[in-house]
């Protein structure tokens, strides 16, 4: 099977992830330009994730591999950037996530990811549709990694805007994913 153009793309947002992640674990006060140099591979993730998805409805090309390779994609971005974030914040407070909001963030995903294992597994495909909850938690998370690598001093608010939606939309997931396998056959 041939990659679409929004394969390649999504595969070239999921290669950005070791150089954003080296980026930010490089960052300290003496080497400040870590710091823009992850936000700008983070942007360039952003602006992919967006451009792949419009190629993919405009063209016609949604994939199987799409499917998968664009979520796997978002959370392996979002996590590695909460993670490193969070590790570096241990040293230099200025780029500094609250445990609380990481393992939110981390323990969503880690469920989303079980739950769509589980239905591949029962079902061999994917019926959960990404939510407008989903959508505005990523969106809020994005600005929160965002905030931070450009250190907003109001980058907090988005904290609890992030934790809010994480949760309502991890519950949303849950609630759907049950829905789905209390009323289907397995295969």
């Amino acid at each position: 099977m041939a990659l679409t153009i929004a394969n390649k793309i999504t595969i070239a947002r999921i290669l950005a992830v070791p150089f954003f992640v080296t980026a930010v674990l490089s960052y300290s006060p003496q080497a400040d330009h870590f710091r823009y140099v992850a936000l700008g591979i983070y942007l360039f993730a952003a602006v992919s994730d967006v451009l792949d998805g419009y190629i993919a409805r405009k063209r016609g090309q949604t994939t199987a591999v799409g499917a998968i390779l664009d979520p796997l994609a978002d959370k392996v971005l979002l996590v590695s950037a909460f993670v490193c974030l969070y590790i570096v914040g241990s040293q230099f407070p200025v780029l500094h996530f609250p445990v609380w909001l990481v393992v939110a963030v981390i323990s969503r995903d880690i469920l989303l990811v079980i739950g769509s294992l589980l239905l591949l597994m029962f079902y061999r495909r994917l019926d959960v549709k990404v939510s407008w909850w989903g959508k505005a938690a990523m969106f809020v998370q994005a600005a929160c990694v965002i905030g931070l690598l450009l250190q907003w001093s109001w980058t907090s608010l988005f904290w609890y805007a992030a934790l809010f939606f994480t949760a309502v939309s991890g519950v949303d997931y849950l609630i759907k994913g049950f829905r789905i396998l209390t009323e289907k056959e397995l295969v």
